[in-house]
């Protein structure tokens, strides 16, 4: 990750960390080409405006020095020009700030598998009694019947399901799903993701949070 906002990097790193990867950042495109070059990435994640240069020369330089690794360009240029420039250069997404951190991990998701080949294999579809979450398309089922959830519900069980029989805190679940937009509390959305795919899926843990048992 080549970001220079503290705030930005700090919370990224933690979620990364938190979704089990190892991240190494980096807050100037100074040195970044050459640890792309000497160490193994399954991604990068760009911003384009960097205190020592323009991230759009750094992912230029990577794909002439024969850098193959997808990109996600992380950046508030918000300009259909800005996009296009990110795409000719050799981005393989675009993700415009601010940003929910569901989809950034979706997309992050998206063009590894692309990358790598390995689409299929790379799917994941996590289950828990009746109800099935694909990961990558972002279904859900209940029983093989389609469960339409909103992004925050889906994020909620996402997180919930990934980890069954562990109690996820509010903390741990409010920093994974909830946008900072989002002006409902951690309550509502699982009552209402209770109402979708079932009271007893999801148990609460009085004073500490929330759990799917598998």
């Amino acid at each position: 990750m080549i970001e220079d906002d503290l705030a930005i990097g700090r919370a990224l790193l933690s979620v990364f960390q938190d979704e089990g990867h190892t991240c190494v950042w980096l807050r100037m495109a100074g040195g970044a080409l050459e640890r792309v070059q000497d160490e193994h990435f399954d991604a990068v994640i760009l911003d384009l405006s960097l205190p020592d240069g323009d991230g759009t020369d750094l992912l230029q330089s990577m794909r002439s020095a024969g850098a193959a690794l997808p990109v996600l360009i992380i950046t508030a240029r918000d300009s259909l020009q800005d996009r296009l420039n990110g795409f000719n250069t050799g981005a393989d997404d675009y993700l415009i700030k601010p940003f929910e951190i569901p989809e950034l991990l979706v997309r992050l998701r998206a063009i590894v598998r692309r990358s790598s080949g390995t689409m299929e294999a790379a799917e994941h579809v996590w289950t828990a009694g009746a109800i099935a979450v694909d990961e990558a398309r972002m279904q859900v089922t209940r029983a093989g019947a389609a469960v339409t959830l909103s992004k925050t519900e889906f994020a909620l069980l996402l997180a919930l399901i990934k980890q069954p029989d562990r109690v996820l805190t509010r903390a741990e679940l409010e920093k994974r799903a909830l946008g900072h937009s989002d002006r409902q509390t951690l309550d509502v959305h699982i009552f209402n993701l209770r109402k979708k795919i079932g009271e007893s899926t999801i148990r609460t843990v009085r004073g500490v949070g929330y759990m799917v048992q598998a």
